[in-house]
């Protein structure tokens, strides 16, 4: 399943960059995340707990930073999750690029493919992407109150 979403950040491309690099304070911005935790310099370890429908996941996994570009205003992080209790599992890649639109403005777009396994599958495309554009939107709005204290 493909996702993806566009969203203007009233800050300068430059701190919005330096904030989407920090994983620990980015999975903070992320609504569910209960723990996130560094093993190396490109991965993290973390626990996210999401209700989809009737049922609460809760997901054990890594983030794995697989591309920080700089130069393209560009990274990548693959993640890989399961949830014991339910069955299931996720893993995805998400990417995210930053286009400055002025001097206090960028726009940052997210693109996430992600394959759901087992039970967690078997709820159908429609109540899954409503979940996920929920959580990124919510995301989004957490980024811009982290990075203009409003």
């Amino acid at each position: 399943m493909k996702f993806s979403q566009t969203a203007q950040i009233p800050v300068a491309r430059e701190p919005l960059w330096n904030f989407l690099m920090d994983v620990p304070k980015v999975a903070k911005s992320l609504p569910g995340v209960e723990s996130v935790s560094r093993i190396d310099d490109t991965t993290y370890q973390g626990a996210l707990a999401v209700r989809v429908g009737p049922i609460k996941l809760n997901l054990q996994g890594k983030i794995i930073l697989e591309e920080q570009n700089k130069a393209d205003w560009r990274a990548t992080l693959r993640a890989e999750a399961k949830d014991r209790m339910a069955a299931g599992a996720v893993n995805g890649k998400t990417s995210m690029t930053l286009k400055e639109t002025g001097a206090n403005q960028t726009e940052l777009l997210v693109e996430t493919d992600v394959n759901i396994l087992g039970k967690i599958g078997e709820f159908g495309q429609p109540i899954i992407r409503k979940k996920a554009d929920a959580m990124l939107k919510e995301f989004v709005e957490n980024i811009k109150k982290q990075l203009t204290g409003e």
